[in-house]
């Protein structure tokens, strides 16, 4: 796990500023660079698989002439690392970066197909001679792992795990996105291949892009997609239950490579639950598990009490990571960096993060367990939604109506009316009506119309003939999982300097997770409990099966309460005036990216009960993030 970053195709690249000062965070344990006439790559290391100096990057191959810096992990590397010693290939170490460094010269651009891990690439490739060097960026086909990029004024290529570096490189314009302000006022996050830097690009996921004489070449070599594994299409739930057991457990399994101790991530869910209980299946000592939770608040918000009463069940070595009101107040003087691009989500990953990073580098989450198996409300909504006729004038709405619509209830509904636009309805935070009332006015005028918003969905919508919930699967994980959840599991954990791997997010489940009959997600959902324990609730069935064998046995008639952060307490206590000073009039104003009215709308709307204050904390992060990243 690591920083990377670089130049490519600019004047003299060794000449320009070294970017890996802004990623040291994410590799405190070494740091490496290679610089010749035509590219300069750069590296931070965080020592996970092979320790030693022979694993340091940027690495060449034997020749010299195809280099790479990596971020991540290739789960399945052992395997292929024998396919390659058996086709003639010899290893200098026993780092992962060397196999997918060797599977590239091996099969050129379609290694990628090779691969089952998390990872972000670059490599440079110069056996084409003067003028035809290459770069070649790739991307895990989650997105968990980040690759931004931009094109330079002067011909070339940046690129860097963060926008933090990219802004370091000192090729990049500190100019906002107005569509991406928009976006992320809208729904809480900025919505890929957007980032909220203007000419800033994040490489999507499944894709690999190559860059050769001025021209980009991208290419899809995986995306989502349903009935992968015919013989689940009739399964009853035995046999979904064992695949699904099968799938997971040999994701977790291979998951556990490293040359450092693992811990797992362990609240009160299914998800997370399950991880941990196989982990503890498959791992050579007894495993330690964390939970987070609030001091004060236990009751009413997190599940530490649930996580325990697992972590008892698991014989785990438990640790709770209670976070207490001074640890709020002085994680806002570093948050815009610490997120890296601003979002109403994260703040709970960066706590338990910073608690594990005193004696852990690496931990397993239970992240995507929801999205593949039906687990948010959405999901029960979206597949009850009947969409009326007329999609013609759905697709008609959506690229021709007037933007920003005075009324979001009648224009959005006339242009979503499938199931599809149903669902991206049902997370946002101010619609796209009021995102475009809380932009500076000189950036509304630029934020373009619904096209090529988040709302877009086409390009995120690649299972389009199956059922509801499998299209609702992948949407959510194009969209929320990879533009919030990962992004923030990211930042913040790296900014920490460990690592969070997330063995649901594997395309091996994925692909048996969309092939199972609905039923085996939704059970015998009862409609007038949705929000009660997971029998009640008739979600994540076939987990629940599988949990039969690992959990006590009371889990699934316990009540699901599920994890929130207590903003509103934060903000009515701690963050109280610091709330107040950021988002006055005056300072509003002064950063440039809101309207001070909407602002000051808002911040009444909250004292008064009238407005979540999930809006309120938006609106903060936004403005400490212009201060303390855009404006440096």
């Amino acid at each position: 796990m690591c920083g990377i970053g670089g130049y490519f195709g600019i004047r003299d690249p060794g000449a320009a500023p070294a970017l890996d000062g802004a990623l040291r965070h994410r590799g405190p344990d070494g740091s490496g660079r290679y610089v010749d006439h035509a590219a300069a790559l750069y590296h931070t290391r965080l020592s996970i698989i092979d320790l030693s100096d022979a694993a340091t990057q940027p690495m060449a191959d034997e020749t010299g002439q195809v280099v790479i810096v990596y971020n991540g992990e290739i789960y399945n590397f052992q395997e292929q690392r024998e396919r390659l010693i058996a086709c003639g290939h010899s290893f200098r170490s026993h780092s992962d970066t060397e196999v997918v460094l060797r599977l590239y010269v091996e099969h050129g651009e379609g290694f990628v197909r090779h691969l089952r891990g998390m990872f972000a690439f670059a490599i440079y490739d110069k056996r084409g001679g003067p003028g035809r060097e290459a770069l070649i960026l790739a991307r895990d086909p989650f997105g968990i792992k980040p690759l931004l990029y931009a094109e330079t004024a002067d011909g070339g290529i940046v690129f860097a795990s963060e926008l933090k570096a990219m802004l370091a490189s000192g090729k990049v314009a500190r100019e906002i996105d107005p569509v991406a302000l928009r976006d992320l006022l809208t729904v809480g996050a900025v919505y890929q291949p957007r980032t909220l830097l203007r000419g800033v690009r994040a490489l999507p996921p499944g894709r690999i892009a190559v860059y050769q004489g001025g021209r980009w070449r991208e290419t899809v070599y995986w995306q989502f997609g349903a009935g992968r594994v015919p013989d689940l299409a009739d399964a009853t739930n035995a046999e979904a239950a064992a695949a699904v057991e099968d799938a997971l457990s040999d994701s977790v399994r291979r998951q556990l490579v490293a040359d450092v101790p693992i811990c797992c991530f362990l609240s009160g869910g299914i998800d997370s639950a399950l991880t941990t209980a196989i982990m503890a299946k498959h791992h050579n000592s007894r495993v330690c598990t964390y939970s987070v939770g609030f001091d004060g608040l236990r009751s009413q918000l997190d599940e530490t009490a649930d996580a325990a009463v697992v972590a008892r069940h698991l014989e785990t070595d438990h640790h709770e990571v209670l976070i207490r009101d001074r640890d709020v107040t002085e994680l806002m003087g570093r948050l815009g960096g610490t997120l890296d691009q601003p979002s109403i989500d994260g703040v709970n990953s960066y706590f338990v993060s910073r608690a594990v990073a005193q004696d852990y580098k690496v931990a397993l989450s239970g992240t995507g367990g929801d999205e593949l198996f039906a687990g948010y409300p959405w999901f029960q909504a979206a597949s009850a939604y009947e969409p009326p006729t007329g999609s013609a004038l759905a697709w008609l709405g959506r690229r021709f109506l007037p933007w920003p619509p005075e009324d979001d209830s009648l224009a959005t509904k006339w242009a979503f009316s499938d199931v599809a636009g149903y669902f991206s309805r049902q997370h946002q935070v101010f619609g796209l009506g009021g995102a475009a009332r809380g932009m500076a006015p000189y950036l509304r005028a630029d934020a373009g119309g619904w096209r090529d918003s988040y709302l877009d969905i086409d390009s995120r919508n690649t299972v389009r003939q199956d059922g509801v919930l499998n299209r609702c699967s992948a949407l959510c994980l194009a969209g929320y999982t990879s533009n919030q959840l990962l992004r923030d599991i990211d930042a913040t954990s790296m900014s920490c300097g460990i690592e969070v791997r997330v063995p649901f997010l594997d395309p091996v489940v994925a692909d048996v997770a969309m092939s199972l009959p609905e039923r085996h997600k939704t059970g015998a959902a009862d409609r007038a409990a949705p929000t009660g324990s997971y029998a009640a609730a008739g979600i994540k069935k076939v987990l629940l099966d599988v949990g039969q064998r690992y959990l006590p046995t009371d889990f699934a008639t316990r009540p699901k309460r599920g994890f929130n952060m207590p903003v509103a307490d934060w903000l009515r206590g701690p963050l109280r005036e610091l709330a107040a000073e950021t988002l006055g009039e005056a300072r509003v104003e002064r950063a440039g990216l809101l309207d001070p009215k909407f602002v000051g709308n808002v911040r009444e709307g909250f004292e008064t009960g009238r407005t979540p204050a999930s809006s309120l904390w938006l609106l903060l992060v936004i403005t400490l993030w212009k201060e303390q990243v855009l404006d440096g």
